[in-house]
């Protein structure tokens, strides 16, 4: 009877910790740092967005939040870990999300995009801008578009990827110019931009981020910016439709995801900081100094925006034939 009555004891207390572990665990997140993986090199956007949103999570968790570069495969070897990390509130990811679903389309990835990640928040968005060396002899869209035709399959334009967002608008672009100008792809933003610097590539396409520096220092020129208004951090560079190419559209969306089955608590209580800390004119006035703006979404509308922008990468490719090889 006694070994009974002690089974039943363990049994329930096995039960009421199955109920109040997860809870009390929450409760004491996070219990140790935090890793944001950045599956790009060190140096280019997607690595400054994550270094400036991990020094605030760290000051608002009270843990710190240690970013790791794991680039390589087009990104898909750092997404490739976060996807099959513990969904414990411990690992994430920070990606540019256009990469990480035109990835989902043009390639086979060893995970599901939509089905291996539970959508935590966007952080910020930035518009494209297509940069120039400035001893390329066109210094506006017109006269490049011009230069190209004239010398079809001469041109080269780098870009972060094949298969990302400057790849995607570089595509359209081509396409609704009537030109031939060479996509060449490199393993990180910092790398194309050096190599448009230093002349051996003409053209770029890559977000704001990545290229208000240099075009504010004079390393770079800025022929035109996506959007429907003039770029804040860059007022004198013209949009596409200003110059003389209206309907091109592009930008990059920074975010961050994690692992699916993250406990919805800890989902939402990651969501709320970053709210709170994307409202704070400090962090505001930080993202607009690398030429971006704040993209405040809760959990299940930044879902519904990655569906909605896949359904529209999967558009843009099949008109533009674009192919992976």
């Amino acid at each position: 009877m006694k070994s009974i009555v002690a089974i039943a004891y363990a049994l329930l207390a096995s039960v009421l910790f199955v109920i109040s572990g997860p809870a009390g665990a929450q409760q004491n997140y996070p219990s140790r740092p935090l890793r944001l993986i950045s599956p790009y090199a060190p140096g280019g956007g997607n690595d400054t967005m994550a270094r400036l949103i991990a020094q605030a999570l760290t000051e608002s968790l009270g843990q710190q939040v240690i970013v790791d570069n794991r680039p390589g495969a087009n990104t898909m070897i750092g997404t490739d870990i976060v996807a099959k990390s513990r969904p414990d509130g411990h690992t994430f990811l920070f990606s540019g999300i256009s990469t990480f679903l035109i990835n989902a389309l043009l390639l086979k990835t060893p995970y599901d995009s939509m089905k291996d990640f539970a959508p935590i928040a966007p952080l910020a968005v930035a518009e494209m801008i297509l940069v120039s060396n400035p001893s390329l002899p066109a210094t506006n869209l017109r006269e490049l578009i011009a230069l190209a035709k004239a010398k079809p399959g001469e041109l080269n334009y780098a870009t972060s990827s094949a298969g990302g967002a400057g790849h995607l608008v570089g595509e359209l672009f081509k396409m609704m110019a009537g030109i031939n100008i060479q996509h060449i792809p490199y393993k990180g933003t910092s790398q194309a931009l050096s190599e448009v610097m230093g002349g051996q590539i003409e053209l770029s396409l890559q977000s704001a981020v990545s290229t208000v520096p240099h075009v504010r220092s004079g390393k770079l020129r800025g022929i035109a910016v996506s959007g429907d208004k003039r770029y804040r951090a860059l007022p004198q560079v013209p949009t596409f439709a200003e110059a003389g190419l209206p309907g091109l559209q592009g930008r990059v969306i920074y975010g961050i995801l994690g692992p699916a089955h993250i406990p919805a608590e800890i989902v939402g209580k990651l969501s709320g900081d970053i709210a709170r800390i994307q409202r704070t004119p400090a962090f505001q006035e930080k993202l607009f100094n690398q030429g971006v703006e704040p993209f405040i979404l809760s959990p299940d509308q930044f879902g519904a925006l990655m569906r909605s922008e896949l359904a529209t990468f999967d558009k843009v490719i099949k008109t533009a034939h674009i192919k992976l090889k």
